[in-house]
């Protein structure tokens, strides 16, 4: 490849219909009645945007080279995470090298480590460094799979997270996530109501299907336990992300006690090598779960993979489409995939960043075979409104 340099770095923000899955509208199956953190005010237990999960919106980066090729990326973040990056961190890519990779992605960590380490920041790194991968991809005319190792199989399977995995199973999908109803301050009677909700899809699904819980960081240890052992009758494959993100204690306490053959999975709202190594070194999860666009993008998933990868401990990433499936297919921790179903009634299969993205490809009857397009293969709708910051 011949000597190439960046020239620009531009980010953009969006409220709604993009890479923020979680602001949807009314009547959609991701807001109703989850249990979250929040769900101990009574106030805000019915809707997660009733307590601002929705107030980010989207964060979409872009990176050009002096020969005008364009890398992207989106992920959360909004205009605070667009201000991050075009005030802080673009000056590490402005007449870089674009192949510099570690180096661009340890400068950004660095200089910000005194206000981010996780969250914003890291969602504004995770989006630059997505961003960085995707141009490198289309310089080299290649995908980015290509990039990291090449494909280890020849497609992708994939569960399904909605509210309805008995459609997931007619879809092709090889099991069901669903989200937890009811937190632990709903008492018993919410107890029994998300037991009966798995009962019900186990009789709708069969034996073999798999099924799991999504806890959304709702829980205590002594519910966790207690609902992990009432569920194992009905073939509980998993209970993920039952407990706020810092308790490595509390998580490894649970994997202990959990009933044979049920993993605890967990990760989707840690950030950086350094907090995967906690829940590696402390034996927290069966699974890690870290989000591409969250965690600190490819160049530290890829990281976060190899520790894992060296403890016997899968990695199956949170959502996050084409920038997941571009890491899981070359790696042999990482067997399958997850595909979040956004349609509203969790009834049929739609793209993830829909309508922001075109060419994003989705599962077929539970599979996916990734194109060769360079890059990550994907982009951006230009009939979607995006916004730049003042003066940028």
């Amino acid at each position: 490849m011949a000597a190439t340099k960046i020239r620009h770095v531009r980010a953009f923000y969006a409220q709604g219909g993009g890479a923020d899955y979680h602001d949807q509208g009314s009547n959609h199956w991701i807001d109703d009645h989850i249990a979250t953190p929040m769900a101990r005010y009574p106030e805000y237990r019915k809707s997660r945007q009733s307590f601002g999960l929705n107030v980010l919106g989207t964060l979409v980066v872009e990176i050009e080279a002096d020969n005008g090729v364009t890398g992207f990326a989106v992920t959360t973040g909004g205009e605070p995470a667009a201000w991050i990056v075009e005030h802080h961190l673009a000056r590490f890519l402005i007449g870089a090298d674009p192949t510099a990779v570690e180096r661009i992605w340890d400068q950004m960590y660095l200089s910000t480590i005194f206000y981010g380490r996780k969250g914003l920041v890291l969602n504004a790194i995770s989006c630059v460094d997505l961003a960085l991968w995707d141009l490198l991809g289309k310089l080299r005319q290649e995908p980015v799979y290509c990039l990291i190792g090449g494909a280890v199989r020849d497609e992708i399977c994939f569960y399904a997270t909605g509210a309805r995995p008995d459609i997931a199973q007619q879809l092709g999908f090889i099991g069901g996530k669903l989200p937890l109803h009811h937190a632990p301050a709903e008492g018993e009677e919410g107890l029994h109501r998300n037991m009966g909700l798995l009962a019900e899809m186990r009789s709708r699904v069969g034996p073999d299907f798999w099924l799991m819980y999504d806890c959304w960081m709702s829980l205590d240890v002594h519910y966790a336990q207690r609902l992990a052992h009432a569920c194992a009758e009905y073939g509980l494959k998993w209970i993920e992300e039952a407990l706020l993100p810092d308790d490595y204690w509390g998580y490894a306490a649970l994997r202990k006690s959990v009933p044979p053959g049920m993993m605890v999975t967990t990760g989707e709202h840690e950030a950086g090598r350094w907090g995967f190594r906690m829940l590696l070194e402390m034996e927290c999860a069966d699974i890690l779960q870290p989000d591409v666009g969250w965690c600190g993008g490819l160049t530290e998933l890829l990281k976060i993979s190899a520790m894992a990868d060296a403890r016997g401990v899968l990695v199956v990433p949170h959502g996050s489409s084409v920038y997941s499936y571009h890491f899981s297919i070359t790696r042999h921790n990482s067997p399958f995939a997850e595909f979040l179903m956004m349609a509203p009634q969790a009834d049929k299969v739609i793209p993830m960043f829909s309508p922001l993205l075109l060419d994003e490809p989705v599962p077929q009857n539970g599979r996916l075979k990734l194109s060769d397009a360079p890059g990550f293969g994907v982009r951006l709708n230009p009939e979607c409104p995006l916004h730049s910051l003042p003066n940028s």
